[in-house]
């Protein structure tokens, strides 16, 4: 595998979770991503699942801590991916400052600003970059893809998601930013990221993408009540009354008592993995 650097391997219900980095030309620099192949890769090519993690999170969280997914990936013949939630180590002054802008807080955009531009190009890297070099190297089906994540990482599937409706099947999310141009986290890396002319804020905005384009199936969301990011980070309010307004099928679940954790991403995987799944069978 040229340009795969296998960091580690482990198997697991079966199948194989390994960990890799790659020089990236889209990032200008080293990226990373884990990958579980489920025990039907072996045998033939596989539908691949895409996760996007949250603000401080890397390549590790997701499969370490999501509740056993591997298991409900082998279950349903899925390859997951969970690439690292920004590029690192890129010598930017005052990168790793803030643990909501710079390293580990990528928020899936292409950035524009100085001096951001040449690394922070995440958009880019998950639709493009990432997918081209996991369907190079593993038994993939790359016409099966579907895309999900948490946080940081659910905006970052949906505006994934409704920009490339052919590229992606299927999309869900774990308590999104479901509106970034009006809460304090997007407000700050958009400005960061993208600069004050807030019009180009909108290309990431999935409460502002849905207006303009509908995705060609229902989209998954969980939201736990007891939130604490709910009221003035997530807003999820803003994307359903989005998507009615423009009749976007949506199937979002108020989870009653659950936190913005990973015990609640566990809790609900399974359900998330079966909205994919079917959509990729």
């Amino acid at each position: 595998m040229p340009n795969l650097n296998l960091i580690s391997e482990f198997i697991c219900f079966g199948g194989k979770l390994g960990f890799y980095s790659h020089p990236s030309s889209t990032c200008n620099g080293e990226m990373r991503f884990s990958i579980y192949q489920p025990p039907q890769a072996t045998q033939k090519p596989a539908p691949i699942l895409y996760f996007l993690s949250g603000l401080s999170c890397t390549e590790e969280n997701f499969m370490v801590k999501a509740g056993g997914v591997q298991r409900f990936a082998a279950e349903y013949g899925l390859i997951l991916v969970a690439p690292d939630t920004s590029p690192r180590n890129t010598g930017i002054a005052g990168e790793d400052d803030d643990w909501d802008f710079g390293t580990g807080a990528g928020f899936y955009v292409d950035a524009t600003e100085e001096p951001w531009r040449k690394n922070y190009q995440m958009y880019s890297y998950i639709v493009e970059e990432l997918p081209a070099l996991i369907n190079a190297n593993f038994p993939t089906q790359p016409d099966k893809q579907g895309i999900f994540g948490h946080s940081m990482g659910g905006h970052g599937a949906l505006v994934c998601a409704i920009r490339n409706p052919e590229l992606y099947k299927s999309v869900s999310a774990f308590a999104p930013l479901a509106a970034p141009m009006r809460c304090p986290w997007g407000q700050k890396a958009f400005s960061g990221y993208l600069g004050s002319n807030q019009e180009s804020w909108r290309a990431y905005d999935s409460s502002e993408l849905v207006r303009q384009q509908r995705y060609h199936s229902s989209i998954l969301i969980d939201q736990g009540t007891a939130d604490k990011f709910l009221a003035e980070e997530l807003l999820p309010k803003v994307f359903e009354q989005a998507c009615a307004d423009v009749n976007q099928p949506l199937n979002l679940r108020y989870q009653q008592g659950y936190d913005h954790s990973y015990y609640f991403i566990a809790t609900f995987i399974e359900d998330h993995i079966r909205h994919h799944a079917s959509a990729l069978a």
